[in-house]
């Protein structure tokens, strides 16, 4: 059985660097996004993972943004630009004098995020107090060091927006002593009330403090940290989707679609199953979408007596029963991989379709070694041409466990105008993983809205709240996680704080199988009728704008 995606997207959990992408003609804002990559150093790259999923986000305003290390800035460069982002993500890296004299200079919009805005505030030479009516104060981190016996002595983690708490991510390990978090915020204070402004709040809750989490004066922007770090569907990344809209002067009207995909449909799927999802889906007139495996595989015979066993999609009996049901009932393809698992092996779990990653060796978390462009559009292609033989045509791709190689994400565009997933971004075609400097990144994101088009040249349809999993281990070792019904419409009242947010989820029809004993039909449309109430419109991928 596939598992949950755990996609909560600690945004560095792998590794790489893509040359900047120059500005091409478009019809949105033209944008340049300037990141710290100091050389020699561990994270030479991360900057520019976090300008990576920034450049995605922006993509959904029509601009294909510019990636620029800052130590390439050169003076005046800003000017040919509607709007410029500092990601400030490597504490006190030098900034060019060059950089920051333009952006005190610049009439454009400037967002900078998290550290070194003390190099222009505490610079007498540039009176940045005087221009923009706030001061730089102080970089807050932790309460207190986390013990054993005090494992959560807090932070400045709660930042609110439109009546909604969002929380940053936090855990800590007691055995280890490891942190994960990210809770370094930039202290500001507003000087003069006619010249800046607190968009966004932090809060200590601990301290009981507060402080500014977004503040602004004119076109200039400060964002206290970076919102790409350990993002999650309620995360204050969210937030920040949503003042993009503003940043970059472009106001989508307030509109809220939903998406349901029913997952992993393979040649074994139950029937019964298939066609119960679709009745309910069909009585109430929404639209849905079938995330179909073309050809079924289980080289060690894992559910076949030890017999290896393949089927095409043209002996699919079940798949193609459901899928033909299905379709004349409001229901879309979905091209889920081709074969769902990789060779042989066991990559990670059993070998076979739905189980284990295509594109990507997650054992030894790597590209698989007949990784190319060419390799990558063959399968593609195989894939699609077993759907058509067989009458199926598919509105969207997307990718096995959401995780394939750049260069396989590179190629999708050539075969799929729509690509309908979360995403992994890396920092080069060949990441490195390794090396103890220069290191490569890898980075999830999830979106809250349609990408047009993402540092890969994908058209990116959302999945925006996770999916229903139960806690088989006694049936399924590795199916040990429970995310309710609860958490997914939760996940969409928070969706909503992005004025043009989706709700997107997707269904394992198994679930309604006898066999694993779970409230699986009943929670699936509590979570549907959940979504509904908020006030979402059920829509088909092929409808998502």
């Amino acid at each position: 059985m596939k598992k949950l995606f755990r996609f909560l997207v600690a945004a560095l959990f792998l590794a790489t660097a893509l040359i900047g992408q120059p500005a091409s003609a478009q019809a949105g804002p033209k944008t340049l996004i300037v990141y710290d990559g100091p050389p020699g150093t561990e994270f030479a790259k991360l900057g520019m993972a976090y300008s990576i999923m920034l450049k995605n986000l922006i993509g959904h305003f029509d601009s294909n943004a510019e990636l620029l290390p800052v130590q390439n800035y050169v003076a005046g460069k800003m000017q040919a630009y509607d709007a410029i982002f500092y990601m400030g993500a490597y504490y006190d890296n030098p900034l060019p004098a060059a950089f920051l004299a333009d952006v005190m200079a610049t009439p454009k919009t400037v967002v900078w995020f998290k550290y070194n805005l003390w190099q222009l505030a505490w610079n007498p030479a540039y009176g940045f107090q005087a221009k923009f009516g706030f001061d730089f104060a102080s970089l807050r981190g932790m309460n207190a060091a986390p013990t054993a016996a005090n494992p959560s002595p807090g932070f400045f983690d709660t930042i609110t927006y439109k009546a909604k708490p969002f929380v940053k991510y936090y855990t800590f390990n007691g055995a280890t002593g490891v942190v994960n978090a990210d809770p370094d915020i930039g202290m500001t204070t507003v000087l003069n009330s006619a010249k800046a402004s607190v968009v966004v709040p932090v809060a200590n809750p601990k301290t009981g403090e507060t402080a500014p989490y977004v503040m602004r004066s004119g076109n200039f922007w400060y964002v206290a940290d970076m919102p790409f770090s350990f993002i999650g569907p309620r995360d204050r990344y969210l937030v920040l989707s949503d003042l993009l809209h503003d940043m970059l002067a472009v106001n989508h009207a307030e509109s809220h679609k939903a998406l349901i995909r029913l997952e992993d449909v393979g040649a074994l799927v139950s029937v019964s199953a298939m066609k119960t999802l679709t009745d309910y889906l069909y009585g109430k007139r929404y639209p849905f979408s079938i995330a179909m495996i073309p050809r079924y595989m289980d080289p060690k015979g894992k559910y076949n007596g030890g017999i290896a066993q393949t089927i095409p999609l043209s002996q699919a009996t079940n798949l193609k029963t459901a899928v033909n049901y299905a379709l004349p009932r409001g229901a879309e393809v979905v091209m889920h991989g081709y074969t769902h698992q990789y060779s042989s092996m066991l990559n990670p779990h059993t070998g076979v379709s739905g189980d284990d990653y295509e594109f990507w060796n997650i054992v030894a978390n790597s590209p698989v070694a007949e990784d190319s462009a060419a390799w990558a559009l063959g399968r593609l292609n195989a894939g699609k041409a077993e759907l058509a033989s067989n009458g199926y045509t598919p509105v969207a791709w997307e990718t096995p466990h959401y995780h394939a190689s750049a260069l396989t994400s590179k190629v999708t565009p050539q075969a799929f105008a729509n690509t309908y997933q979360r995403v992994v971004y890396f920092t080069a075609d060949k990441p490195n993983f390794n090396a103890t400097t220069n290191k490569d990144f890898g980075v999830g994101q999830i979106f809250p809205y349609v990408i047009k088009k993402d540092y890969y040249g994908q058209r990116i349809i959302p999945e925006s709240l996770g999916n229903i999993e139960y806690d088989i281990s006694a049936i399924d070792p590795t199916s040990n996680f429970n995310y309710t019904w609860q958490d997914i419409v939760t996940n969409a009242d928070y969706g909503k704080t992005v004025r043009d947010g989706y709700a997107s989820f997707f269904f394992h029809p198994f679930w309604l199988e006898p066999a694993v004993g779970t409230p699986g039909f009943v929670d699936f449309k509590k979570a549907i009728e959940g979504i509904t109430a908020l006030g979402y419109t059920w829509i088909a991928p092929s409808a998502a704008q």
